[in-house]
């Protein structure tokens, strides 16, 4: 505080003006308790005067002219502050910045990818295609943390197949502390009058939702995207993003199309695609996916002779060979290929002839067909070979679900025309496993190529062929075989296999309540798998003590019968329950086998 008589000429004031000093030039008395002050502004140096009163000398204080720094601030306000400025500076003197942050050791080539080619790099258009499991979800981390750091991002889109979004989400928070959004529903149709991407800086969008162009929706999410100043923006599995030449005209897929708005210097700043397969075998294709990062370089159409693409400049690719550790050690064991012979059995390759011949049958019948059909029966039918190539477990559950859904279609003689509509291949890759299995399943017991009831029972008759027969055989071979050895032990059994309930046959012990719980399975030998339903899992769990799996292994010959027939029991054969969405589950039969006891 400032009495009024010590205000002098050259006294420097604080508390006359908020924020600053002033210089008093002149003081004159106005009685006993006010004084007129002509002072300078110290920080514009402007002359002005005020009248000063008594009261207002609490307020003033005189500035110690000796020492121009003074020491009696708020500490702890000074070391926040000073915090906040190193933490500023901090990419200065620590070029690491973002890996001294997070939770990640990473490898070698890792950080020359984040620190070598991408940060210098002023505005980004770069295509990382290094080998899958080399860590490019570590990589875009690193990078994204790194520029939030720098104070050059504060807007990021990710854009990811939709089977990949939680996995992104939950890599970038656990690992890198960043906290990104899952564009959904939910948020579009809360923002029906606004931008959605306003309120979402960091966001991940599955790349089926951005490509749809139908509705008005659609296109409005588009324009959405393009109204946003991005800082930087991520496409993963980017090779999905293809155009390709035919007949002369670009083909462009609905996701290149995105990928084209999406990359738009007017869109975002930064933008970096993500591939381990960058490159399908055409170059004139490599090029047109490479537009996305540079288009003036990669205008046009290719020509072999005349156009080379040089890309070393805007992408990396480092091989699984390549890749080494800290310590310069391989990171990857070395890879061997080679092809493995094996011998189909008798019945194997009467299998594999039937079921080729059967496709072959449908695909020409097919090729009449109008488009849309032609391509659902198509689709249905790769599956059958996929599903051959699988197991002989694979391919007879899925005839015999073909065959019943195509005899209840000729006992009700539904319009034989009407088929399933074929999902766009783009949308199939994003859904999640198994929502494909249960699509696979439905077009393949329901899509045919048959016009005609006559040509359906054909069809019908043509699926219940031998090996459904010969597999029949063999469960019913089984059964019988493993009764007997029941009643040979002194048990009593009883077949319950058509109750559904878990197991096929009910035993009991003479002389007590008890019962032996047993599922029966039986197969040719040299079978590999072996399926058991979810259902007999949970009941082998939760009758562990008088559970048995039954192991019937069948010789090869033309008359089957019980001395071709060799019998083990499998006590708890299963350790735990399936997930939820498993219907089933493939084990090794030799596996199984090699624990079972003879009987």
């Amino acid at each position: 505080m400032a009495k009024l008589e010590e205000l002098s000429k050259g006294v420097k004031l604080k508390g006359i003006l908020p924020n600053t000093t002033v210089t008093v030039v002149d003081v004159s008395k106005c009685g006993n308790d006010a004084v007129t002050v002509v002072y300078r502004n110290d920080g514009n140096g402007r002359l002005e005067d005020q009248v000063i009163y008594r009261s207002d000398e609490q307020n003033l204080e005189i500035v110690d002219q000796k020492y121009s720094w003074r020491f009696n601030a708020d500490g702890a306000l000074f070391r926040l502050v000073s915090e906040a400025l190193r933490i500023d500076f901090a990419h200065l003197f620590d070029p690491f910045l973002a890996i001294h942050t997070s939770k990640v050791e990473p490898y070698p080539h890792q950080i020359t990818a984040v620190y070598e080619e991408m940060l210098p790099r002023q505005p980004l258009r770069f295509l990382l295609a290094d080998d899958p499991g080399a860590g490019k979800t570590i990589m875009a981390g690193l990078l994204i943390k790194e520029l939030i750091m720098r104070g050059d991002l504060q807007r990021c889109l990710i854009v990811v197949p939709g089977n990949l979004v939680i996995q992104w989400k939950e890599e970038l928070k656990d690992k890198f502390e960043l906290y990104f959004e899952i564009l959904s529903n939910d948020h579009i149709k809360t923002t029906l009058t606004e931008n959605v991407f306003e309120k979402m800086p960091l966001v991940i969008a599955r790349v089926d939702k951005l490509k749809r162009d139908k509705s008005s929706q659609d296109k409005k999410l588009q324009e959405n995207i393009k109204s946003i100043e991005w800082d930087l923006i991520i496409c993963d599995e980017a090779h999905k993003m293809s155009a390709s030449f035919f007949g002369g005209e670009v083909k462009e897929t609905k996701r290149y199309k995105l990928g084209k708005i999406l990359s738009d210097s007017e869109t975002t700043r930064h933008f970096l695609l993500m591939t381990a397969t960058p490159h399908n075998g055409k170059e004139e294709d490599f090029q047109l996916f490479m537009g996305l990062l540079d288009r003036d370089r990669f205008e046009g159409k290719f020509r072999n002779g005349v156009h080379y693409a040089d890309t070393s400049d805007m992408m990396r690719r480092m091989l699984k060979e390549d890749l080494v550790d800290l310590e310069g050690k391989p990171l990857l064991p070395e890879r061997l290929s080679y092809s493995l012979a094996y011998h189909l059995s008798h019945l194997e390759a009467r299998l594999y002839k039937e079921v080729t011949e059967y496709v072959e049958k449908e695909f020409n019948r097919a090729d009449q067909l109008e488009k849309g059909r032609k391509t659902s029966i198509g689709f249905a039918l790769t599956i059958l070979q996929r599903r051959l190539a699988s197991s002989p477990e694979a391919i007879y559950q899925s005839l015999q679900r073909r065959r019943e859904r195509l005899e209840n279609k000729l006992r009700q003689k539904e319009d034989l025309l009407k088929t399933l509509t074929c999902l766009d291949s783009e949308d199939l890759e994003d859904l999640p496993v198994v929502e494909i299995e249960n699509l696979e399943d439905e077009f393949v017991d329901q899509a045919t190529a048959a016009s005609t009831i006559a040509e359906l029972l054909g069809e019908t008759q043509q699926t219940s062929g031998n090996f459904a027969e010969e597999k029949q055989q063999v469960e019913k071979l089984a059964m019988e075989a493993v009764m007997a050895a029941e009643r040979k032990l002194g048990f009593q059994p009883r077949d319950v296999s058509a109750d559904k309930c878990g197991y096929d046959i009910e035993s009991h012990i003479p002389g007590t309540n008890r019962l032996r719980f047993i599922e029966v399975k039986g197969r040719i030998r040299g079978a590999s798998t072996v399926t058991v339903t979810k259902n007999e899992i949970i009941t082998a769990l939760n009758k562990p003590d008088s559970y048995i799996l039954a192991l019937v292994e069948v010789s090869e010959s033309i008359q089957l019968s019980l001395n071709d027939c060799t019998v083990r029991y499998v006590q708890r054969p299963f350790q735990q329950k399936p997930d939820f969405a498993v219907t089933s589950v493939n084990y090794s039969w030799s596996e199984l086998w090699s624990r079972a006891t003879l009987v």
